[in-house]
This record gives C-alpha cells, structure tokens and sequence, in this order.
C-alpha cells in the first residue's frame, strides 16, 4: 500500500476515536486583552481554543487535529469539526503523563516526550472502545528532571526524531547528555536506532524547526540567569551537520564567558549563534513559515515566542517576533512582530510559548500562562 494510502487510513481512524471522546468548549479571554495585542497591518489575533497549561504544538494537517503538551499530565486534541476556525472540541487525549510538554506529528504518528521517555501513538492502533490509546516506547532513558524539562521535540525529513533535553542547573558541567539534542534514527519496520547526540553545548532548547531550502536545524537557547540586566543574550542557533558544539557551559549565551568558567577553555570548537535576542527574553517555540497566507516576503521567515524574563529588573519579552532568514540559511535581521502581553505597568497577562501553522497559512501561538491557543490571520 502506497504510504501516503496509509496515513490517510490512520488519519481516519483517529478522527473517528476523538469524536467519541468528551468535548470541551474553548472559552475567550476578555476582548480588551486581545485588542492590547499590536500587529503589522492587515494581521489580526483571535483565540483559536482554550488549553490549560498549553506549551508545545503539534499540528495533524490530515486529521483536522492540533496536539496540545503541557508540563502538567496530559496531552491535548483540539480540533475544529466545522471548520470556523475555532477549535472548539478541547480533549484530554491522554492524562496519565510525566510532564508531556514534547510533542510532534508525522506520518500518522503522534510524538510525546515526557520527562523521561519519549513515545509514539499511531492512528490506526487506537483502541476506541476503550477510549485508552496506547503508546509503543521508544526510549525511556531521559533524565527524569523538572529543572529544564520539557523535552521540546521535533520531527525532521530524514524521518528521525528529534528531543531536546535540558540542563538541570543555571549553569554547571552538564551531567550526562542533557546539553544535547538527541537524534532517534528510523530503522525501516523496526523501530528506530538508539539516539545519537546530535548537537551539544546547549543550555535550554524549548524550540526547534527544520529549514525548509537548506535542510539544517535551527533551534533557540536561553542564556544563563543572575548576570545582570542585558547579560547574556538568547540565542537563535543553526545546525548544519551532526556533531557541533554550541558552548554551553563555557558561554553563559551568545559570546558572553560566565566568571565561574572564564579561565576554562571548551574541549573543542564552538559554533555561535546566527542571530542574538536581548538578555531575559526566554526564547521558546519557533516556526519557519511555508504558508501562503501571510505576505509573501514572511515565506521562509522564522516566528519565535519569546517567553518573558523573570529575573530581569524590567521585565522584556512576552511577545513574537520574526527574523528574516533567507533562503540560504542567513539572517539578515529580526523585527517585533507581536507584542502586548506585557502591560506599562510590567506585569505580563500572557506569556508565548511555541508557534506552529495550521493548512490554511494561519499561525497557531500556544500561551501557557492565559491557557490559550491564539490564531493569527492575514487580510490586507
């Protein structure tokens, strides 16, 4: 059966076993909050759904669903029968989970990386009767931490899987691989290979995306705390082939030495960032957009949420903004491209999480601190 065939045929199974689920309808914030959002002209934001805790995003184009994880237990499906760009239906698709903020959809699989393990759910084994889908494990061996987490994770068109992990410190010599991004191989009808560290020297990676002309992997990374207002910067990374190392601990962030580590010199060659954010912004979710929505000078362009610092003495961040890569991998600046979460009074209402796009050419922003999903549109 031709693979396309396949994952049509999963496609419609899964549909057919979320319909049977409970739905829960998505509730909008206050219309004064939204409006306090600035866009460039012709754009505007509405709430596509309500999601408790919504971190990162998944989008099942031919299920007509978006996967929601969390930090909490549970996964969500959120999904939009009638097609008014609302997802209306809200599901718990699984809430028995260790921290299932990692998620990604493929080929008629759904990716869920928890704190310690990373799963599959394919469409087609479903059991609806039940109503209890459940996993084949791929890899259970995470560190199982709290302390930088969530497992961002990603697939790639090599059909490998990609898991971010995550220091469990501020900065410290990282223990094991958790300053890496791990690869998880396909190996055909058995499964994948053990996972290769792909990139190393990373801090905190909570976003990732593939670019679509070059093929290479382009992920953020927020910088070490406690080091004053406008130090060190966020970074915006490149991959451009398995093995690089990107610094951490040796760079607090961007090229900024940390004083406990500035008399050490890194085992090997470093690779910088591509671009910088300023200090504290917690660059997390990012997208390269492919859509035919927006104007066509966004083809191509990476969104990034920024999250919003905490140990800042003026709060900066809580906010989008896109930086202009071209289609040889460069990039030639970044602008704002969203922002008014962050009130004059410095106290933030909602906090950006990931960015993903829906078929339409639509963008979908995850805010885990309003427990929404955003959609932003364009019509000049």
């Amino acid at each position: 059966m031709p693979r396309s065939s396949h994952s049509l045929i999963k496609a419609a199974v899964f549909v057919q076993a979320l319909a049977v689920m409970l739905p829960a309808c998505a509730k909008a914030p206050p219309q004064h909050l939204l409006e306090r959002i600035e866009l460039p002209p012709g754009y505007r934001i509405s709430v596509y759904a309500e999601v408790p805790g919504a971190r990162q995003l998944a989008v099942g184009d031919a299920l007509g669903v978006v996967f929601v994880g969390t930090r909490n237990d549970t996964v969500y499906a959120v999904e939009d029968r009638d097609r008014d760009h609302v997802g209306e239906t809200v599901t718990e698709f699984r809430d028995d989970l260790n921290g299932p903020s990692g998620v990604a959809f493929a080929d008629g699989y759904l990716y869920v990386s928890e704190r310690h393990r990373l799963t599959r759910y394919a469409a087609a084994e479903l059991d609806i009767a039940r109503r209890d889908p459940q996993p084949e494990v791929i890899f259970s061996g995470f560190p199982d931490e709290t302390h930088h987490g969530t497992r961002f994770t990603e697939t790639g068109p090599d059909g490998a899987v990609y898991v971010a992990l995550g220091v469990p410190c501020n900065i410290c010599e990282p223990p094991g691989n958790s300053d890496a991004i791990l690869r998880f191989a396909p190996r055909g009808n058995d499964g994948f290979a053990a996972p290769a560290i792909y990139a190393a020297g990373i801090r905190n990676a909570v976003g990732m995306d593939f670019h679509a002309a070059t093929g290479d992997l382009f992920f953020t990374d927020n910088g070490v705390d406690n080091l004053g207002d406008e130090r060190p910067p966020g970074e915006f990374n490149r991959a451009t082939s398995a093995g690089q190392h990107f610094g951490f601990p040796w760079y607090a962030g961007g090229e900024v030495r940390h004083p406990e580590w500035s008399d050490r010199e890194p085992p090997t060659a470093t690779t910088a960032p591509v671009a910088e954010f300023r200090a504290h912004v917690a660059p997390l979710g990012m997208h390269f957009y492919q859509g035919n929505m927006l104007p066509a000078a966004a083809r191509g362009d990476a969104f990034v949420a920024q999250h919003g610092s905490w140990n800042r003495s003026t709060p900066i961040g809580y906010r989008l903004v896109r930086v202009d890569v071209a289609e040889d991998g460069s990039v030639a600046g970044q602008d704002v491209f969203a922002d008014g979460w962050l009130a004059e009074d410095g106290n933030a209402w909602g906090r950006p999480v990931d960015v993903a796009e829906l078929a339409d050419g639509s963008l979908l922003v995850s805010d885990d601190y309003q427990g929404v999903i955003y959609r932003i549109s364009y019509s000049p």
